[in-house]
């Protein structure tokens, strides 16, 4: 996702670059052009990189995670990265962009097991 995101590519693009990514300075030093990986998911010098993830660990959990405490503080942090550099107002519409998504790729999750399933059944 992150290579075909508008991140990504500005990555891919100027990568090579030494004033665009200098790869000598700390992470916490650089003024790169876009995020790294490393800048979003590492942030601080954590190694953790789930710590700046949202509870998508997998399809079935998404939902399922809502009520947890965690859950609030997660979106959170997640949306602290992106104020970085975006308005709070923009994260928290792409975070809510995120959840359609998600939202939308279980039930197709669902509907595609569930037409696998009818072929297993039926012998195919």
């Amino acid at each position: 996702a992150y290579d075909i995101g508008l991140h990504g590519v500005v990555y891919q693009v100027n990568k090579w670059g030494p004033k665009q990514f200098d790869w000598d300075k700390k992470l916490a030093d650089a003024d790169y052009v876009g995020p790294t990986c490393q800048y979003c998911h590492m942030r601080g010098g954590h190694h953790n990189v789930q710590r700046f993830g949202t509870v998508y660990t997998s399809m079935g959990m998404s939902m399922a995670d809502r009520g947890a405490p965690i859950w609030k503080e997660k979106r959170d942090r997640w949306a602290s990265v992106c104020d970085d550099c975006h308005s709070p107002r923009f994260a928290k519409e792409n975070l809510q962009a995120l959840d359609e998504s998600v939202k939308d790729a279980g039930l197709k999750y669902r509907e595609t097991f569930k037409v696998a399933e009818d072929l297993l059944k039926d012998g195919v």
